[in-house]
């Protein structure tokens, strides 16, 4: 049996967000889970809006998630065969040119509708005659080349949808080739899918019509289209079920990255984003072992925020001082690291701790605290201080000033940190030091 051979093909226009990711992860672990290869193919012919930083910024992202590819290229590299592919289908009639402008198409779609028609191209320049494309051409036009569907439906077993069917003669025939020469992505991906073996495709639904088209495509060009196999993932949407595609460019895998998301807990649970098993933080190869699209659902799949930062946190409180001691704030230390972790869901948030251990803060004055801040101030003990310090201190302190509970811990974690919740003062008081404490209850007690 042939192994698998898919692709993930990003166009550098842009930074990747967690749509794109959930569609690289898709590939990358059927390929892994079949034993097949991973292709990454950069669709760079819009000469326009791609950009190399955007290219470079892919792959830098794809890597972050550890996903590594076993072969790439990219299309800019490929116009010959382009070119060579559009004479084919030209000889064949199956390319035809065409000369009308927007502003022409555009008022034929709004007579169709008028009418009750679908806005489908009449694929009127099929008529044009030799004369009127020469006095077209003379004139100073140049034809963009649009592809001639088959009058019939095309069919296939998707892998996540299940039976799917694309209606042609609804379509209008799609334009392969601009005006300017350049070919376009439902041209040039077919072209590349034929060219690098490929045998699954994995995109999501909103390209199902494409699919018809491509289908037709690759049989045009002498291959059978059914020989490769389509799976369409649902789109993803809010947690309210609302269309996730406004805010898919705050959801870069960029402002991820920056606002301290892991890696790991990003892949975790877009792997499983969508199906009936549950997202689990493990390692790539056992994402692979078990990713199955016979467990994906076909209704769209809810981006829940709220769980990746779930996922997030579980992550941080596993992670060792030496997984993160770089991106922590310089100084930080082990003893630091495992005082805050377990309060972490974003790693960005341990330089607010940091400076609440080692920094300077002021805390909310506290006039009807005061008086208890000062018996705080009177029992602090004398350093040197460890872990237990903080224990006897407390004991001290309810002793003198009768206070328990709530009564007790509010007062000094509000003078201490300034916050209301946070990592437990035991670990936190001896990375404070005592000149630093003393200095944030007289100022508490003001």
């Amino acid at each position: 049996m042939t192994l698998p051979r898919v692709r993930f093909a990003p166009s550098p226009t842009g930074h990747l967000h967690v749509g794109n990711a959930r569609i690289a992860l898709a590939n990358a672990l059927f390929a892994r889970s079949q034993g097949g290869t991973f292709l990454l193919r950069i669709d760079d012919t819009d000469a326009e809006r791609s950009r190399p930083e955007y290219e470079a910024g892919i792959e830098q992202d794809l890597a972050w998630l550890g996903i590594t590819w076993d072969e790439r290229f990219r299309q800019s590299d490929r116009m010959e065969a382009y070119a060579e592919a559009a004479e084919k289908l030209k000889a064949a009639g199956r390319l035809y040119p065409c000369f009308e402008s927007e502003e022409e198409l555009r008022f034929k779609r709004d007579m169709r509708l008028k009418r009750g028609q679908a806005p489908v191209y009449d694929r009127a320049m099929l008529r044009m005659t030799a004369e009127q494309r020469a006095q077209a051409e003379a004139g100073g036009k140049s034809p963009y080349w649009r592809f001639l569907l088959s009058n019939e439906s095309v069919t296939w077993k998707d892998g996540v949808l299940g039976p799917r069917i694309v209606k042609l003669p609804s379509v209008s025939d799609p334009v392969l080739i601009r005006a300017d020469g350049t070919p376009l992505y439902t041209f040039t991906s077919v072209i590349d899918d034929i060219f690098a073996r490929i045998t699954h495709i994995i995109r999501g639904e909103d390209h199902v019509t494409n699919t018809g088209i491509q289908i037709d495509l690759l049989r045009a060009l002498g291959h059978p289209g059914q020989a490769i196999g389509f799976a369409h993932l649902p789109l993803l949407v809010d947690a309210g079920g609302g269309k996730l595609s406004k805010r898919l460019e705050g959801l870069s895998l960029r402002s991820l990255r920056a606002d301290g998301m892991e890696p790991g807990a990003i892949t975790a649970y877009l792997a499983r984003l969508g199906s009936s098993l549950s997202p689990e933080i493990m390692p790539f190869e056992s994402l692979a072992e078990s990713f199955d699209f016979a467990k994906f659902s076909r209704s769209p799949a809810r981006f829940d925020m709220t769980q990746l930062l779930r996922l997030n946190a579980q992550t941080l409180h596993a992670a060792r001082f030496e997984d993160v001691q770089q991106r922590l704030p310089p100084g930080a230390t082990a003893a630091f690291w495992e005082a805050v972790r377990g309060n972490l869901e974003l790693l960005s948030e341990a330089r607010h701790w940091w400076d609440v251990v080692a920094g300077d803060i002021s805390p909310p004055p506290s006039a009807e605290d005061a008086p208890f801040l000062g018996q705080a101030l009177e029992t602090l003990p004398a350093e040197p201080w460890d872990s237990q310090t903080f224990a006897g201190w407390i004991r001290a302190l309810k002793d003198a000033s009768g206070r328990g509970g709530k009564k007790l811990f509010m007062p000094l974690r509000l003078a201490l940190t300034g916050e209301t919740h946070g990592p437990e003062l035991a670990p936190l008081l001896p990375l404070m030091g005592r000149e630093r404490v003393v200095r944030r209850l007289r100022l508490a007690a003001l």
